[in-house]
């Protein structure tokens, strides 16, 4: 499993989230509330996702 890391775009910010991504798909967490737990997305939901930032980000 990978480490949690925070989208370059947050610029140091800590309100922000981190993801875990995995051989099975990623786990998101808020970066202010660690002990609080994730929430974990299988693969197809988590492609799904990095596509719909995708498409709207152009």
């Amino acid at each position: 499993m990978s480490d949690w890391h925070k989208s370059s775009y947050s610029g140091g910010s800590n309100e922000c989230v981190e993801v875990r991504e995995h051989s099975t798909g990623a786990d998101v967490r808020d970066t202010q509330n660690r002990e609080s737990g994730h929430l974990t997305f299988n693969g197809s939901e988590w492609r799904a996702f990095l596509n719909t930032l995708h498409s709207t980000s152009k």
